[in-house]
């Protein structure tokens, strides 16, 4: 399971031309999940998250978390964090979960991030055009396998 975090002064999803989901200040999470992958693996990730001390505190030094400063999420599926590109130029995304168990393994980790702050989701399957404005830039990646954490 593959997680990027970007920091965001602001961040929305727009499908079909439509905006469907959008916050301020947070963080935006593509979410990628592999063969394999568990509950456990959303569990060890979704807890990390929500602990990470990536936000200023008055000092302007990363102290605090997602939670402390009251942000939202926008978790965002993408099976792409997974390609494979070792053997030629095309991607290979054969290590990609199948759709329904991926789609399951992520409303758990929309159900456990929602306990704690606002969460709001890009459309699963879906072709979606994404808007940032990055934070810093701050841009984390944490990885886990087996229910540990990887990086």
């Amino acid at each position: 399971m593959k997680v990027v975090i970007q920091r965001v002064d602001s961040s929305s999803v727009t499908v079909n031309m439509d905006k469907i989901s959008s916050i301020d200040n947070g963080l935006l999470i593509l979410w990628g999940v592999e063969v394999e992958d568990s509950i456990e693996d959303v569990n060890i990730l979704t807890e990390k998250i929500l602990n990470l001390r990536i936000f200023s505190d008055e000092e302007g030094k990363m102290n605090k978390s997602i939670v402390d400063v009251q942000g939202s999420i926008l978790l965002v599926s993408q099976f792409t964090l997974l390609a494979d590109v070792s053997k030629g130029n095309r991607p290979s995304f054969i290590k990609s979960e199948n759709p329904e168990k991926a789609k399951l393994l992520l409303k758990s980790a929309v159900k456990n991030l929602s306990e704690k702050v606002q969460v709001k989701e890009g459309e699963f399957g879906a072709f979606m055009k994404i808007e940032l404005i990055n934070d810093g830039p701050v841009t984390i990646l944490l990885e886990a396998k087996n229910g540990k954490l990887l990086t």
